[in-house]
C-alpha cells in the first residue's frame, strides 16, 4: 500500500457481519476493504485445531428466526455448507430436553469456514481483505473519512461501517476526535458485554455426553459443554469445548491459564469415562463474547459527517443471525 491509500467503503472487522455487509456492496458494484486486527476472517466464527482434531471455540451453532437470513441459510445448506445439529440441548438431568423448533445449525469443518467462504465470495468479486492490520483512529476528513494505522500509514474512505464492539469502536471515533451527538454518544456507552473464558481438551477415551453430544446449563459456572467430534467436526479427534457464563468469566478473566484450566477439567470430568486421559488442552478468552445490554436497531447512523454506520451482534438481537442481519442492514444503507 501507498502511504495514504484511497477507499471507496472500508468495512472495520471482518466477522459475519462485516462480511454480510460486503456481500451487499459488492454485490452493489460498490469497492470494499475489509480491515480486520485479527490473523484471519472470522471473530468468533472460530474454529482452531488442536492436537490431531477441531474445535469451535467462540460460536458454537446459529438459529434463524428472520426470513431474510433464513434464505442466505437455506443456500448454505443445500450447498453442503451448514446442517442441523440439533433442535435443542440437554441441561445434563435425567429429563429430556424438549426441542423448541428451532435448528441449531453448524458449519461442515467449523464455524469459521463460514466466514471464509463469504470472504472467497467477496473477493472473487473484487473486495479486498486485509488482515492483522490494526487502525488507531477513524476521524473526518473533507468529503470522507481518514483511517490510521498503528504504523503511521493513512486510508482515507468515501464512507466507513464499524462492525467492532462497542468500546472499540468508541475508542476510534474517540482517538480521531469524530464529533458524535449525545444521544450517539450514550447509545454506544450504553451497549454492554459478558466475557467468555473457554477451555479446549483433547480427550483419549469415552466421553458420555448426551445427545446430540452437548451440554447447556445457562445457569451453571460452566454453561456449555460439547464434543466436536459428535459435532461433526473433529472426525479425527475428540476435541471436548467448555464455556464458562459471562459471570464466572468477568470474575475470573485475569486468572492464569493453569488455575483456569484445573476448574475446566472438575467441570468436564463427570462426562468423561473413569479411564479418560486429557491429551491437550488450552484456554482461549473474549472479552467482549455476548452483548447483554443492545442498541435496539439494526444499526447507528452517524450523521455528522460522510456516511458512517455502526452496527454488528449488539445492534437488534445479540446472536449470530442478529450479526449478519445488522451487516446485511449496514449493506443495504450504503
Amino acid at each position: 500500500m501507498n502511504e495514504q491509500t484511497k477507499l471507496d467503503v472500508a468495512i472495520i472487522g471482518a466477522g459475519i457481519s462485516g462480511l454480510m455487509a460486503a456481500s451487499v456492496l459488492v454485490a452493489a458494484g460498490r469497492r470494499v476493504t475489509l480491515i480486520d486486527k485479527g490473523r484471519s476472517v472470522g471473530g468468533r466464527l472460530a474454529t482452531r485445531r488442536i492436537g490431531a482434531g477441531r474445535a469451535d471455540h467462540g460460536a458454537q451453532f446459529f438459529t434463524v428466526r428472520a426470513p431474510e437470513f433464513g434464505a442466505w441459510v437455506e443456500h448454505w445448506r443445500e450447498a453442503g455448507l451448514v446442517y442441523t445439529w440439533a433442535h435443542g440441548w440437554s441441561d445434563g438431568s435425567l429429563a429430556a430436553t424438549a426441542p423448541d423448533g428451532h435448528p441449531r445449525y453448524a458449519v461442515q469443518g467449523g464455524m469459521n469456514r463460514l466466514a471464509k467462504h463469504l470472504a472467497a465470495q467477496v473477493e472473487a468479486q473484487g473486495a479486498a481483505i486485509l488482515t492483522d492490520v490494526r487502525i488507531t483512529a477513524v476521524a473526518p476528513q473533507d468529503e470522507g473519512w481518514q483511517l490510521a494505522y498503528d504504523d503511521g500509514r493513512l486510508f482515507t474512505a468515501a464512507a466507513v461501517l464499524m462492525t467492532a464492539p462497542a468500546p472499540q469502536t468508541l475508542a476510534l471515533l474517540d482517538a480521531g476526535a469524530t464529533p458524535l451527538t449525545g444521544d450517539d454518544r450514550a447509545s454506544l456507552e450504553r451497549i454492554r458485554y459478558a466475557p467468555s473464558l473457554c477451555g479446549l481438551y483433547v480427550v483419549e477415551g469415552e466421553v458420555h455426553l448426551p445427545a446430540p453430544g452437548a451440554v447447556q446449563r445457562p445457569d451453571a459456572d460452566f454453561a456449555w459443554i460439547a464434543d466436536n467430534r459428535r459435532k461433526g467436526i473433529s472426525p479425527d479427534a475428540t476435541v471436548i469445548t467448555v464455556h464458562a457464563n459471562g459471570d464466572w468469566s468477568a470474575a475470573h478473566y485475569d486468572a492464569p491459564d493453569a488455575e483456569l484450566s484445573e476448574a475446566f477439567e472438575r467441570a468436564l470430568r463427570p462426562w468423561l469415562a473413569s479411564d479418560a486421559w486429557i491429551a491437550e488442552e488450552q484456554i482461549k478468552r473474549w472479552r467482549y463474547a455476548a452483548p447483554t445490554v443492545l442498541y435496539p436497531e439494526r444499526l447507528l447512523r452517524i450523521t455528522a459527517h460522510a456516511p458512517l454506520l455502526v452496527g454488528g451482534d449488539a445492534f437488534g438481537a445479540p446472536r449470530v443471525e442478529g450479526a449478519a442481519l445488522s451487516g446485511l442492514a449496514m449493506g443495504q444503507a450504503v
